[in-house]
C-alpha cells in the first residue's frame, strides 16, 4: 500500500445497533482493519471501537470499497456471525459501475481464484490451485459507455468481485489493480456492498441491511 493513505473523515455512519451487533456504512478509502506501520492505524474498526468499545471483527471489505459492515458486540455474537460468513449463511448483494456494455443482462462466473504472490495483493484466476469462486450478476442499466450491476457472490475470496468482472472483460471502473487506461481514471473503486442479510445472533431473526450507493 502506498506511503499517502488519507482516508476520508466522514462521522461514523451507523446503520443499526444492538446489545448484540452493530452495522455501519464503511466509507470507500478507509481500511477496514489496521495495516502495518503507524501511518495504517486509522481504520473502521478503531473508529469503531471509539464508539462502541466492545465491537469485534466478523468480516472486511476492501479499502477501495464502500459499504455495509457488521461488527459483533460480544464474543458469542462475533462466533455465530463469523459462522454464517464462513458457512456462506449470510447473503451479500454489491452494486458495481463496470466499464463497456456487459451482455448478455445475467449470467454467472465461476473461476477459481489463488493470490498472486509476486504481485500481492492482487489475484488471479488458477485453474490448477485456485480456490473455488462463484459470482452471480444482473444488469440494472446502461450508462453511457458503462454498465451499472447488481453482484452476488456466492463465496467470499479476495477480491473476488474484481477479478471476475475483469475476467468478463469490463473492469469495475476505478479499480487501481485490475483496470487499465480511461477505466481506470475514476476519483473512486466504484464497488459498494449495497444489502446484507444474516440472522440474529440471539434471536436467530433474518434481518436485512441496505446503504444506498452514493455513485
Amino acid at each position: 500500500m502506498n506511503e499517502d493513505y488519507s482516508p476520508p473523515q466522514d462521522p461514523l455512519d451507523v446503520i443499526h445497533e444492538d446489545a448484540e451487533l452493530i452495522v455501519v456504512n464503511k466509507p470507500a478509502g478507509l481500511l477496514s482493519v489496521p495495516g502495518r506501520g503507524e501511518h495504517l492505524a486509522d481504520c473502521l474498526l478503531s473508529r469503531v471501537q471509539a464508539a462502541f468499545p466492545g465491537a469485534l471483527l466478523v468480516h472486511r471489505l476492501d479499502r477501495d470499497t464502500s459499504g455495509v459492515m457488521v461488527f459483533g458486540q460480544t464474543p458469542h455474537a462475533q462466533r455465530n456471525l463469523g459462522r454464517q460468513f464462513e458457512e456462506r449463511k449470510t447473503k451479500k448483494t454489491y452494486v458495481a459501475r463496470l466499464w463497456g456494455r456487459l451482455e448478455p443482462k445475467t449470467g454467472t462466473v465461476d473461476l477459481p481464484l489463488i493470490v498472486d504472490w509476486p504481485n500481492r495483493p492482487r489475484q488471479m484466476i488458477c485453474h490448477e490451485t485456485g480456490r473455488p469462486a462463484v459470482t452471480d450478476w444482473r444488469v440494472l442499466r446502461y450508462e453511457g459507455d458503462t454498465t451499472r450491476v447488481r453482484l452476488t457472490p456466492k463465496t467470499g475470496r479476495s477480491h473476488q468481485l474484481r477479478v471476475h468482472c475483469r475476467a468478463l472483460g469490463h473492469p469495475i471502473l476505478g479499480d487501481p489493480f485490475y483496470a487499465t487506461g480511461p477505466a481506470r481514471d475514476f476519483p473512486r473503486l466504484m464497488l459498494h456492498s449495497e444489502e446484507l442479510r444474516l440472522k440474529h445472533p440471539e434471536s436467530g431473526q433474518s434481518m436485512k441491511f441496505r446503504a444506498p450507493a452514493p455513485f
